[in-house]
C-alpha cells in the first residue's frame, strides 16, 4: 500500500473541496481548504519525500498554468487529470506528467465511448494512461460519474467491466464520491471490492481521516490498493499529520 499524494487545483489555487459540490458555474462549492502556497510548493514537498504516482487534478477550466507549475517542479513524479483528451494529452506529458488521467473523455453521453478510449491509447500509449473510475452508489451498485461527478453513466463497477478496461490502461484512480472531502472514513465496502476486482495498480481516494482509517483500509484490501489522503492532512488544513501518513505507508512498503 502506497500513499499517493494529491494536488487539487480550482480557480488556479491549491484547494481541498467537497467533490459533490463541484459545478460548472463555480457557485456553491464547499471549500475545506485554500492554500497560500502554489502547486510547485507541494510538488517539491512530495519529491523531497520520495512520493511517486501522485495526481494533479484540474477542477474546471483555467487551471492549466497552475498545473504546469507542479508538473515542471517534479518531472515524472505526478499524474495529471481534468479535461484530458487525445488531442491535448501529449502536451501534459511534455510538461513532465508521468501519466494522464481520463474520465469524461471516455465516458460520454452516459456510457463508455470505446472510440475515444482507443484514440487516447493511440495518442499516449497504454503504459501512460490512468482511467478514473470515480463512482457513486445507486440502487446498491457503484456507477462511474462524470462532468465534475454530477452525471451518472451506465458503467457499473464490477469484476468483468474492470477486467475489460485493464487492457487499455496502466492504472485506475477511484474517488469514492459519496465520502470524498467529507472526512467521514473510507468507504469500506467499495475499497474491499476494488481490491478483489482489480489486478493493476489502483488508487482509492475518499474519506480517510486518521491512521486508524489507514490501518482499516490496509486490512480490508490486504495492502493491494494504494490510497490518497487529502482534506484530513495538516498540510491541507486538517489535523492528520502528513509526516505520520508518509511514515505509516513507508513502513507498510517495507
Amino acid at each position: 500500500m502506497r500513499f499517493r499524494p494529491c494536488i487539487d487545483i480550482h480557480q488556479g489555487k491549491v484547494k481541498q473541496i467537497v467533490g459533490e459540490t463541484l459545478n460548472a458555474s463555480g457557485q456553491g462549492v464547499v471549500e475545506n481548504f485554500v492554500s497560500e502556497h502554489d502547486p510547485a510548493y507541494f510538488a517539491n514537498l512530495f519529491q523531497q519525500d520520495g512520493l511517486t504516482g501522485g495526481h494533479v487534478i484540474m477542477l474546471g477550466a483555467g487551471n492549466e498554468a497552475a498545473a504546469e507549475q507542479a508538473l515542471r517542479a517534479y518531472p515524472g513524479g505526478l499524474q495529471i487529470g481534468g479535461g484530458i483528451r487525445a488531442d491535448n494529452a501529449e502536451k501534459f506529458l511534455e510538461m513532465g506528467a508521468s501519466h494522464v488521467i481520463v474520465t469524461s473523455y471516455v465516458f460520454q453521453d452516459g456510457r463508455l465511448q470505446t472510440e475515444n478510449l482507443n484514440r487516447i491509447v493511440e495518442a499516449v500509449g497504454r503504459e501512460r494512461l490512468v482511467i478514473d473510475l470515480s463512482c457513486k452508489k445507486r440502487d446498491g451498485k457503484w456507477y462511474v460519474v462524470t462532468n465534475q461527478w454530477t452525471t451518472f453513466s451506465d458503467f457499473e463497477l464490477h469484476a468483468e467491466n474492470i477486467h475489460n478496461l485493464e487492457a487499455y490502461c496502466d492504472e485506475f484512480l477511484v474517488h469514492a464520491v459519496d465520502v470524498e472531502g467529507k472526512r467521514t472514513g473510507v468507504l469500506e465496502e467499495l475499497a474491499e471490492r476494488l481490491a478483489d476486482w482489480t489486478t493493476i495498480p489502483t488508487t482509492y481516494a475518499g474519506g480517510a481521516r486518521s491512521l486508524e482509517d489507514l490501518e482499516v483500509f490496509r486490512r480490508l484490501t490486504d495492502g493491494r490498493l494504494d490510497i490518497t489522503v487529502g482534506s484530513a492532512l495538516d498540510i491541507f488544513g486538517g489535523v492528520l499529520p502528513y509526516r505520520g501518513v508518509v511514515a505509516f505507508c513507508e513502513k507498510d512498503e517495507s
